[in-house]
């Protein structure tokens, strides 16, 4: 059995949802990568991608330099824990229709799971895996 633990990023941003959604923007913007795991301490409370500032923010006419995390973070979060069956975690992603899973440990965040992470492990031959193996081109 492959877990979760042995492919899960562990390299992560983590705002708290009063930062604004300029400062998420130009965080993943800074460090490559396409979301921001939105905590409240050490809890877990909501993710937010770059999709999501898109979406829910920009085209809303909301402004990002005001407008809070906390305005736009989904917040039906689905967590794993890094000794979690890879597969298993893939089912969660296709039965909640997300692409990300925050790994957690005792409560406490540990790392995230991407579709694209799991297509790397389980069908590196895929146009996802080819894709999502790449380094950023932004």
């Amino acid at each position: 059995m492959t877990t979760v633990g042995e492919f899960m990023t562990t390299r992560l941003v983590t705002m708290d949802g009063n930062s604004t959604l300029m400062a998420a923007a130009q965080e993943m913007r800074d460090s490559a990568i396409g979301d921001v795991v939105v905590t409240d301490g050490d809890a877990v409370v909501g993710i937010v991608t770059d999709r999501d500032i898109t979406v829910r923010a920009v085209a809303e006419d909301m402004d990002p330099n005001s407008t809070r995390l906390d305005a736009i973070t989904s917040r039906d979060i689905i967590t794993v824990s890094q000794y979690d069956d890879a597969v298993a975690a893939a089912d969660l992603m296709r039965t909640y229709a997300v692409r990300r899973l925050p790994v957690v440990d005792d409560g406490r965040l540990v790392g995230l799971v991407s579709m694209g992470d799991l297509a790397v492990e389980r069908e590196p031959q895929s146009v996802l895996a080819d894709i999502s193996a790449n380094e950023p081109n932004n």
